[in-house]
């Protein structure tokens, strides 16, 4: 199994920056896939970014250029980092990790932007 665990998280004006991290414990080693999801009152989840094993990223068209995602493998931790927000990604951000097709969650962190 994985654990993951946010944090990060706040009250910010928009066009500031935050930076969220997920820290991962468990079995890792079989992890091949990490990202971000968002939920916002009344919407689905849906992905924000995410990163594969090889390096790759995925980003969702609203936050490109905007968002990074990276990874620390030494301290097995993945980050968000937002620049430039706006009101509309105030959200609970979610921390997935995908291991031999069975997904986990961490329990997420709330994001809020003001105008």
């Amino acid at each position: 199994q994985v654990q993951l665990v946010e944090s990060g998280g706040g009250l910010v004006q928009a066009g500031e920056s935050l930076r969220l991290s997920c820290a991962a414990s468990g079995r890792l080693s079989t992890i091949n896939r990490m990202g971000w999801y968002r939920q916002a009152p009344g919407k689905q989840r849906e992905l924000v970014a995410a990163i594969i094993s090889g390096g790759s990223t995925i980003y969702d068209d609203s936050v490109k250029g905007r968002f990074t995602i990276s990874r620390d493998n030494a301290k097995n931790t993945v980050y968000l980092q937002m620049n430039s927000l706006k009101p509309e990604d105030t959200a609970d951000y979610y921390c997935n990790a995908v291991t031999r097709g069975v997904g986990y969650w961490g329990k997420g962190t709330l994001v809020t932007v003001s105008s």
